[in-house]
């Protein structure tokens, strides 16, 4: 059965729980980049994505982050065929970070803290039965969405906790709901990509881009292989180093 896209919660409701998400329970993070620094991720994650963008980066020699809904092994959804145990063992074999993006793929902006625990334990338990028993370190909120409860019960089990408000982190900014910039919206925000890249470029950060699906009629939260192809062509032409979250993140650190 193919799987409809859920829609977060909208009106004041939605704006206000945003906005409580930003402002409580943060950790500034202490970075003084030298260098512009980009992270690739990859959230649910579609195989479209493993197909079409893993190549790009390898070609490259990059690693990404892919965040995994475990809960959604062998299914498809809206944005298509999603991933496969073996797609995880081949990211692994090549030195990509498989990241946690809770089992179910909920609205963590609106889970009690019983159910938060409960979606972790989840997915790392059905990750290691799929082959994937290494340490999880990155999170990413389903949807982008989150909680200062959210944040509190996540903050000591990852390093990194990623949103999808826009921008290029630096010092300041929060490590329990950091940044990232969407590959997708068509040639608008593709373009918005690039403004990030270039502005990186001029002024060093930490830009983490996150993609779904990526194929040749997207969905509004994806991305053609020629537009990631554009963004990966850019990104490699701006001098930057790229590396999976993790790694980006303790590069960047300062204590």
């Amino acid at each position: 059965m193919t799987q409809q896209a859920y829609i977060p919660a909208r009106g004041l409701r939605g704006k206000f729980g945003r906005l409580a998400a930003r402002l409580f329970e943060r950790d500034p993070i202490r970075i003084a980049p030298d260098r512009f620094v980009v992270s690739f991720t990859f959230d649910d994650f579609p195989r479209s994505a493993v197909e079409n963008g893993l190549p790009e980066l390898e070609k490259r020699g990059w690693r990404g982050t892919w965040y995994a809904a475990a809960g959604f092994a062998g299914q498809r959804n809206h944005h298509g065929a999603l991933l496969e145990p073996d797609d995880l063992a081949q990211l692994a074999r090549s030195g990509h970070e498989i990241g946690c993006h809770t089992h179910n793929h909920i609205d963590l902006g609106q889970a009690p803290a019983d159910r938060v625990y409960q979606e972790i334990d989840d997915n790392r338990i059905s990750l290691a039965n799929m082959g994937h028993a290494q340490s999880l370190t990155a999170f990413a909120y389903p949807y982008g969405e989150s909680s200062p409860r959210t944040k509190r019960v996540l903050s000591g089990q990852f390093e990194t906790l990623r949103g999808v408000r826009p921008g290029i982190n630096r010092s300041g900014d929060d490590r329990h709901l950091l940044k990232s910039v969407g590959i997708d919206g068509g040639p608008e925000g593709i373009q918005r990509v690039l403004d990030f890249i270039a502005e990186g470029r001029e002024t060093p950060g930490w830009l983490i881009l996150y993609a779904h699906d990526i194929q040749d009629k997207p969905t509004e939260w994806g991305c053609t292989p020629a537009d990631f192809r554009r963004v990966c062509e850019v990104v490699d032409d701006s001098g930057a180093s790229v590396l999976p979250v993790t790694d980006a993140y303790r590069s960047l650190v300062r204590s």
